[in-house]
């Protein structure tokens, strides 16, 4: 699997993008205490909001 272009060089990897990863999701709902590993399913995730700290 090849690397987008927009992720090649400088940083490529620390902008900030709108679009989580399932497991940073999930990630995110443990840290806000709304993820329950025994009652959740991976699917249908509630929306997670990733706002850009300046």
């Amino acid at each position: 699997m090849s690397i987008h272009g927009s992720y090649v060089g400088k940083g490529g990897f620390l902008k900030h993008r709108n679009v989580l990863s399932r497991v940073e999701r999930i990630e995110r709902l443990k840290v806000d205490g709304k993820w329950a590993k025994d009652k959740n399913s991976i699917f249908n995730l509630p929306k997670v909001r990733n706002i850009k700290m300046t």
